[in-house]
């Protein structure tokens, strides 16, 4: 599975403005509904209940929200890099810049773990960690989540 697969270029978000890891977490679930047609609640609702069962922030700078959402029909990504970094409660206790949030439907948790997967892959690559963080523009930004190779999972 390649990130491009379920992230499309309009869920690349260079520079979102948000004071801390609730108004993100609206921010990507807003970002997400419209690009998945759902309730941007639903997603929400969705988000804070993963997020209860402990952060998605894995440390570097880097957090992955995730969530199984009903009604959801694909897996859908949104890439977010933050104008200012955020305490998101992260493992490392580092502030977050670098946010990927992945929707998926209830019932593919094969889907959601090989693109679980993948983001993680592109994370721990310090060399894109940076490149995403200097990249200009949303359209690069883009073009550095297609070139990262399918992996093995699939």
């Amino acid at each position: 599975m390649k990130l491009e697969e379920f992230t499309a270029p309009e869920g690349v978000i260079a520079d979102l403005r948000a004071a801390n890891k609730a108004q993100a977490l609206r921010e990507l679930a807003r970002h997400g509904a419209r690009l998945a047609g759902i309730d941007d609640a639903v997603i929400q609702k969705a988000l804070q209940e993963r997020e209860q069962l402990g952060s998605t922030g894995i440390g570097r700078g880097v957090a992955l929200p995730h969530a199984r959402v009903a009604g959801l029909k694909r897996v859908v990504g949104v890439f977010a890099r933050l104008a200012k970094p955020i305490d998101f409660e992260a493992i490392d206790q580092l502030p977050v810049d670098l946010l990927f949030l992945l929707l998926a439907p209830e019932n593919t948790p094969r889907d959601q773990i090989a693109a679980l997967a993948r983001i993680s892959h592109l994370f721990r690559d310090a060399g894109a960690c940076e490149a995403l963080r200097q990249a200009p523009t949303a359209e690069a930004i883009y073009a550095i989540i297609q070139a990262q190779p399918s992996g093995k999972a699939s």
